[in-house]
C-alpha cells in the first residue's frame, strides 16, 4: 500500500518528531500532531509531513482534528509530560492531575476520537509510547538504570503504568488491531533534565516504527523495549 496514513502526537520535537520522520520515509502520509501551530508547521515541513493542530488535553480540539482525518492506519500516542522527579509523598496533587491528563486521559481521548478512522484501515496499528520506569517488575526488583530514582517521578511513572494497562485493554477489545506499548529508553530530549543526557532519540523512534509496521500475525497487547525485546510488566 502506498496510501498509508499515520498520526503521531507530540511530533514537533523529540522522539515523536523522529517517529514521524521515519514513517514519512516508509511512504506514509504523516499527520504531525502538535499543540503549537508554528512549531508544528516547521516540524512538518522539515520531514514532508502535514501539520495537525492537536492538544491532547483539549476535547474540542481533538474533535476538530479527528474530523480532518478520514482514514488512519497508524496512531502513535507519543505526547507526554514529566513535570518533576518528586516522590509520591512530595508530589503536588495538581501536578499528578496534569500528568494523568496528558499521559493517560489524553491517550484515551485521542484514541477514541480516531477509532472511526482507524477502523477504515485494513491493518490498524496503535503504538503507545510508555516508559521502562513504568514496569512494576523493574521497580520492585530494580533494573540498575532505574536505581537512582528511589521512588521518584511518581506522577510520570504511575501515569505510564496506567497507560500500559490501557494498552492491554484496548488490545483485548479492538478486533483486528495491533496495540502495543513501547519503552523507548532514556533519550536526549527535553522531557526532564536527566533525559538530556540520554541516548539518540532516533534509535527509540525506530522501535516505535517497528511496532507500527507489525504484520497481521504480530503481537498485540505487549510491552516492548526499543530494541524489540519484551519488557516485564
Amino acid at each position: 500500500m502506498n496510501d498509508r496514513t499515520a498520526l503521531v502526537t507530540g511530533a514537533n520535537k523529540g522522539i515523536g518528531h523522529h517517529i514521524a520522520r521515519l514513517l514519512v520515509a516508509e511512504g506514509f502520509t504523516v499527520h504531525v500532531g502538535s499543540r503549537d501551530p508554528q512549531l508544528g508547521k516547521k516540524a512538518a515541513e522539515e520531514i514532508g509531513g502535514h501539520l495537525l493542530v492537536l492538544d491532547v488535553t483539549d476535547p474540542d480540539g481533538i474533535a476538530r482534528a479527528a474530523a480532518q482525518v478520514d482514514r488512519l492506519d497508524v496512531l502513535v500516542n507519543n505526547a507526554g509530560i514529566a513535570p518533576s522527579l518528586a516522590t509520591p509523598a512530595d508530589t503536588d496533587l495538581d501536578e499528578m492531575r496534569r500528568t494523568f491528563e496528558t499521559n493517560v486521559f489524553g491517550v484515551v481521548a485521542v484514541t477514541n476520537a480516531f477509532l472511526p478512522a482507524l477502523r477504515r484501515s485494513p491493518h490498524p496499528r496503535i503504538v503507545n509510547v510508555s516508559s521502562g520506569t513504568a514496569s512494576l517488575t523493574w521497580s520492585t526488583n530494580p533494573n540498575p538504570q532505574f536505581a537512582p530514582g528511589n521512588g521518584g517521578a511518581a506522577a510520570y511513572r504511575s501515569s505510564k503504568a496506567a497507560l500500559n494497562a490501557l494498552t492491554v485493554l484496548y488490545a483485548q477489545t479492538l478486533d483486528g488491531f495491533k496495540v502495543n506499548a513501547l519503552a523507548p529508553g532514556l533519550r536526549a530530549t527535553d522531557l526532564t533534565a536527566r533525559a538530556a543526557a540520554g541516548g539518540d532519540p532516533a534509535e527509540a523512534a525506530a522501535g516505535a516504527v517497528h511496532l507500527a509496521l507489525l504484520p497481521d500475525d504480530g503481537p498485540t497487547g505487549g510491552f516492548f523495549s526499543w530494541d524489540g525485546t519484551a519488557v516485564p510488566w
